[in-house]
């Protein structure tokens, strides 16, 4: 078994010029698995902490930055989660894309719904950044449930999802990085202590878009692949 990485879209196809080009984008998914109640470090399932989000895609969880979005500010500037309290408790996970991303699916399974003592219910909200309503980027649920979430998008929403924001700043090249935050927020009164239990499994699927392949009348005319 091979592995490469490598910059830049990847393209595949039989015909690569002309009026039959078939060439297309190739899919790419990253993905995070969160236990609510592991809160060490470096460990398969890691979910965080009070202020601490989790980076995406890697075995084991690690901890991770969410930056305050900005496609000018360098270097970037670090935004903090909101610190858990009697009312609410964010815990989640953020997947750095490369900018200008479609976004193909946001696949939120929930294997036990996040809950702590005091805790009535449980929301998710999915942003270019820290978010804590539905007003978020990329959409939102309402109140998770057991089972594959439906996400509720809108009209703007879908359309951020078409290519994703400039939110890092980043050197060296590439300069700009996208950012896709999962925010998990366990509601309640009287809440105390961490998360008593809560599985996630989340994937981000998206395609890294090519910004220099022309069109039939500016070069590179299509043909640059």
């Amino acid at each position: 078994m091979a592995r490469s990485t490598f910059s830049g879209p990847i393209l595949s196809g039989d015909q690569r010029f002309g009026a039959l080009r078939d060439v297309g984008y190739t899919a790419l998914a990253q993905f995070a698995s969160l236990t609510f109640t592991n809160t060490t470090v470096n460990t398969a399932g890691y979910a965080g902490a009070s202020t601490q989000f989790v980076g995406s895609n890697s075995i084991p969880n690690n901890n991770a930055v969410v930056y305050s979005p900005s496609a000018t500010v360098y270097p970037p500037v670090a935004a903090t989660p909101t610190a858990d309290s009697a009312t609410v408790v964010y815990r989640g996970f953020v997947a750095y894309l490369p900018v200008g991303s479609r976004i193909e699916d946001l696949i939120v399974d929930i294997g036990v719904v996040p809950t702590q003592t005091g805790a009535t219910s449980a929301s998710l909200y999915i942003s270019n950044g820290f978010a804590t309503s539905s007003s978020a980027s990329y959409g939102s649920v309402a109140t998770l449930t057991t089972g594959r979430n439906a996400i509720t998008v809108t009209a703007t929403q879908l359309g951020n999802w078409q290519a994703t924001s400039a939110d890092i700043t980043n050197v060296p090249e590439p300069s700009l990085l996208s950012q896709v935050v999962f925010t998990f927020a366990i509601n309640g009164t009287g809440m105390t202590g961490g998360p008593t239990a809560g599985q996630a499994y989340i994937t981000v699927r998206y395609t890294q878009l090519d910004g220099n392949i022309g069109s039939t009348t500016a070069y590179p005319y299509g043909n640059f692949d």
